[in-house]
């Protein structure tokens, strides 16, 4: 396995170039030498010089090219742009897809330790309701479901079951086969990446677990799931509640797994705010990247909070599958 860590610039019309500047420069020698970039060259050098946050760069051909000095070695993709802070969506569409392609082939032939994708809209991906988890898990060709979202903290990570999909077709969507796969996924990888096995909690769809009436889908779909995946020796508790469970019972387990994206990710951001990365589990190689959008609001700001990307640096310098 490579010890090369590959950073994907993502959206250029974001904060991205920011914070990998200001990441980089938290960075000692020793991981500067592992890391290179997949960005336009022109673009990310006119984005941080427009900060006044030069950093020494140096083009690259590829991740097998040595650079004596500690330069952030960036990879040129082709993008074409007339305004460094507004490229039209065609443009930044085809050099976000170019990017995943490259990077994807080389992780998928164990040329890297893994990938950091910076944020993107996911409407760049040209795919309708899918988001970066769904799309490497079809470039992975892996199962159907057993990728997961992991929002991952060292005191605790949060899962969903269901992602980019609308609240009213929530319902619709859950079924004890999607529970069972995906839970059973996230105990084997979380397994693989930390090297034991996860305590799981798994939350109900609606307020106070429905009084678990006996149509609800609590008793009819997720504790018969539940008690299939403890038949497979799964540690899993519920259904919990999700409007307490965030109080304190929280703490007694390595991952709580909610039915849908808001229900696990609005709590633990307010508890973990950026200390906290996304992991794609159930690839055939390790996926980060930062826990938060492309905060369009904040471009050419110098405002951006950093903090989500240099733990995903340094999260990959550490595990590896």
């Amino acid at each position: 396995m490579k010890d090369k860590i590959l950073i994907l610039g993502g959206d250029p019309n974001s904060i991205n170039s920011e914070i990998i500047c200001k990441s980089w420069k938290k960075l000692n020698s020793s991981l500067k030498r592992k890391i290179f970039l997949i960005s336009n060259y022109k673009l990310f050098k006119k984005q941080i010089s427009k900060l006044n946050m030069n950093i020494n760069l140096v083009k690259v051909d590829n991740v097998n090219q040595k650079v004596r000095n500690n330069s952030l070695k960036v990879i040129d993709i082709k993008l074409n742009f007339k305004n460094p802070f507004n490229v039209n969506k065609k443009n930044a569409s085809e050099f976000v897809l170019k990017a995943f392609d490259y990077a994807h082939n080389l992780a998928i032939n164990k040329k890297i330790k893994g990938i950091i994708n910076c944020p993107i809209d996911k409407r760049l991906l040209k795919k309708k309701n899918i988001g970066v988890t769904e799309f490497l898990a079809e470039k992975n060709k892996i199962k159907k479901d057993t990728e997961a979202m992991l929002i991952w903290n060292k005191k605790l990570s949060v899962c969903p079951i269901t992602t980019h999909i609308k609240i009213k077709d929530i319902n619709k969507k859950i079924k004890k086969s999607l529970i069972i796969t995906k839970i059973s996924s996230i105990s084997k990888n979380f397994r693989l990446i930390f090297k034991k096995k996860p305590k799981i909690g798994l939350l109900g769809l609606n307020p106070h677990n429905a009084e678990m009436e006996s149509g609800s889908e609590e008793k009819k779909i997720i504790l018969p799931s539940i008690k299939n995946l403890k038949r497979k020796g799964i540690k899993i508790d519920g259904p919990l509640v999700s409007d307490t469970v965030f109080i304190s019972e929280y703490k007694k387990y390595d991952v709580i797994v909610g039915i849908y994206h808001d229900q696990v990710l609005s709590p633990f951001k307010t508890i973990f705010k950026f200390d906290a990365i996304n992991i794609t589990l159930g690839l055939n190689y390790l996926r980060v990247s930062p826990d938060h959008g492309t905060a369009k609001d904040l471009i050419g700001k110098n405002a951006a909070n950093f903090s989500s990307l240099l733990k995903c640096i340094q999260f990959l310098d550490k595990f590896s599958l």
